[in-house]
């Protein structure tokens, strides 16, 4: 007995539609890729999903930024810290689900390639919104757990350190960044396994925006602050200390003596 592909694509792309279905919008949501029948290869599918996942993933993010944005000015600090850990998990599943794109072969990326047209990953809609929503939380963080608190960035996390909640979600931020710049450093790790960072037909300039993309900070005051710690602490105790096991050697010595 032949299987019959063409059966199994109609039961896949024309599933029965009871309440959950129909709850999901799956008649639409299952049409929103190409017809099976009209894929480039096999792979073009998980290519097409991965990418509108991520898409609904962003808008997620998104509207919960929003809400964060709301309980930042109304400095309610649970509230925060609860929606960002959602927010910090949606940015681990973004990451983690690119690795399903490393199981397409290059060539087969490069066919599906030639169905985007000019278009690339730095057109997301998704991905765009979230480039611009960090400074509205910044400034809604500054308002309420800085400046409405009489505080500087050196005043929470060192001179007037208390763990107190300007710490507490100025670290929820800074997670969020973090999870962020690694989300765009696997994206370039996966362009450099799909097609390759040195390929002459990119002209260099979408590899530099990547490249430049995974480096770039949302909150650069909250990591300069460690950088300027650890100055401050380096020039109080000086930066080359006398080393431990000279320490641990020479009282070793003593007591054999004794």
């Amino acid at each position: 007995m032949t299987m019959d592909k063409k059966s199994y694509y109609e039961r896949i792309e024309s599933p029965q539609m009871l309440d959950y279905g129909v709850y999901l919008n799956c008649d639409k949501l299952l049409t929103c890729q190409k017809p099976l029948a009209e894929m480039a290869n096999a792979d073009e599918l998980q290519f097409q999903i991965v990418h509108q996942v991520e898409e609904l993933w962003m808008k997620l993010i998104a509207y919960t930024l929003v809400e964060v944005i709301d309980y930042l000015e109304k400095s309610d600090t649970h509230r925060i810290v609860t929606l960002m850990g959602r927010v910090h998990r949606l940015m681990r599943l973004m990451t983690a689900q690119l690795d399903v794109l490393e199981t397409m072969s290059p060539k087969e990326y490069q066919q599906i390639r030639l169905q985007l047209g000019n278009g690339s990953g730095q057109e997301s809609p998704g991905f765009k919104l979230l480039l611009r929503m960090p400074y509205d939380l910044w400034d809604a963080f500054k308002a309420s757990y800085l400046d409405g608190r009489g505080l500087t960035v050196a005043d929470v996390y060192d001179e007037k350190y208390s763990h107190d909640d300007s710490y507490v979600v100025a670290e929820a931020l800074i997670e969020f960044d973090e999870l962020f710049q690694k989300f765009r450093a696997n994206h370039v790790y996966l362009i450099h396994r799909s097609i390759g960072l040195g390929s002459k037909s990119l002209k260099g300039r979408p590899v530099d925006l990547l490249q430049a993309g995974a480096r770039h900070r949302f909150f650069p005051e909250l990591w300069d602050v460690r950088c300027d710690m650890t100055d401050a602490w380096g020039a109080s105790y000086g930066v080359v200390r006398d080393a431990i096991h000279d320490k641990v050697a020479a009282s070793t010595t003593d007591g054999a003596v004794a």
